[in-house]
């Protein structure tokens, strides 16, 4: 999640016993970036059966390689891709045994992963928060189901344990958690940005290509503080028109992306508080196991 997921959230999570993802461009630099998965490991020392870290390297950051040599120097045992082929880091990856999970979003998306030398497929549907998918989160795993067997992991629309519960018996291996660890103590994200999730419902998710210049949901609550307009936003912007207007960089016209402007999924309509990481997963595990226990009683 950008500009939310630092040392603090991945290792509380971890410590929870999940994997904790962050975006490897979440550090500003090369050299915070390995203070972070440094500090990360000293945070999890001591733990048993503590699961894996899980950078995620954006493909079409300009630092890519930078990064990847970082992760490749702390040994890291597995990483996402997103945002392009995942075909430049396999093979490196590979050689030092870490697995690598690839974003995807359509068929052809996760058919080119595959050949790629991807070990397992992240699942980006409908709902997810920021950059998102199009496909229905049920007919897209059993879509892949079809021709893959290995680790499938649901990201979208992951609200409660429930829906936790669906994914894996829909065909996936694992639900990916983003919008509802925004609104965590330990998350990065501005004290305003927390407040806004939990004012804030599905109905405030807006789908928009205006500030990326690819489909990412955005809270349009965010949008009006910025001062723009919902309904007369640029939907036709390229990547690089974006990036002008809203990406931060030097002569930027609008609000920053992510700064000012925020993202939420679907699953927003599931905060209803600021609550801690283990608070948070409490929870989430109640709600699996009610889950649990409602199917039992439907197959009875």
């Amino acid at each position: 999640m950008l500009r939310v997921s630092g040392p603090a959230l991945v290792a509380a999570v971890r410590a929870q016993g999940a994997v904790g993802a962050f975006p490897t461009a979440n550090a500003r630099s090369v050299e915070e970036l390995d203070d972070w998965v440094a500090q990360i490991k000293r945070l999890g020392a001591g733990i048993e059966a503590l699961p894996p870290y899980c950078p995620n390297l954006i493909m079409r950051q300009a630092r890519l390689k930078d990064d990847l040599a970082c992760l490749l120097r702390h040994g890291v045992e597995m990483v996402i891709t997103s945002v392009g082929s995942p075909a430049p880091v396999v093979q490196p990856l590979h050689d030092i045994g870490c697995l690598v999970f690839a974003d995807v979003a359509s068929i052809e998306h996760a058919e080119k992963a595959l050949r790629a030398g991807a070990d397992g497929l992240i699942l980006l549907t409908a709902g997810a928060g920021g950059q998102t998918g199009w496909a229905n989160g049920f007919a897209f795993v059993r879509a892949v189901r079809a021709f893959f067997d290995g680790p499938l992991v649901m990201a979208g629309g992951m609200s409660d344990g429930a829906a936790l519960l669906a994914a894996q018996v829909a065909g996936c291996d694992l639900g990916y958690m983003g919008t509802r660890f925004i609104a965590t103590r330990e998350s990065m994200a501005a004290e305003a940005y927390k407040a806004m999730l939990v004012e804030s419902r599905l109905d405030d998710v807006m789908l928009t290509r205006a500030f990326t210049g690819l489909d990412a949901n955005m809270l349009r609550p965010s949008v009006v503080a910025a001062g723009l307009d919902p309904a007369n936003l640029e939907e036709l912007n390229s990547e690089e028109i974006a990036r002008r207007k809203y990406g931060g960089g030097q002569g930027q016209e609008g609000p920053k992306r992510w700064k000012d402007i925020w993202s939420a999924g679907h699953s927003v309509s599931g905060i209803d508080g600021v609550d801690t990481v283990a608070g948070l997963m409490a929870r989430t595990r109640e709600e699996y196991e009610s889950a649990r226990q409602r199917a039992r009683r439907l197959l009875e």
